[in-house]
Parts: structure tokens; sequence; C-alpha cells
């Protein structure tokens, strides 16, 4: 069984994952307490859309005028 202490790299990337675990915990928490303060903006209705679509085809009267 090998000495832990002689294998840096496992220390390494111990602390690495540790320090990418804090820092995601932390920018959760500081995203959490900003919304928390943060006064609640007025939504507006959205008023729904028509949308007409028109099929032009090859053989149409229409298109025939248009060329």
């Amino acid at each position: 069984m090998s000495d832990w202490t002689s294998l840096w790299y496992v220390w390494l990337i111990l602390l690495m994952v540790f320090l990418l675990l804090l820092c995601g915990v932390s920018a959760s928490c500081i995203k959490f307490c900003c919304r928390k303060k943060r006064l609640p903006a007025e939504s507006f209705p959205r008023h729904p859309c028509d949308l007409a679509v028109i099929g032009i085809d090859s053989d149409s009267t229409a298109h025939s005028t248009v060329t």
C-alpha cells in the first residue's frame, strides 16, 4: 500500500474538486439571495397574435399573375 502523502496529485485533484464545489454553492447562494431581495417586476399580459398563411402553388392564378 502506497503512502498517501507521496501522492501529491491526488490531493491536488481533491483540492480542485472542493474549490469548484465551493464556488458552485457560493454562486447558487448569491443568486438565490439576489433573486429574493429583488422587487417583483410587473409582467404585462400577452395578447394573442393572429398569423395568416397563404399557400400558393404553381397552378394558382395568383402565382401566374405575379410572374
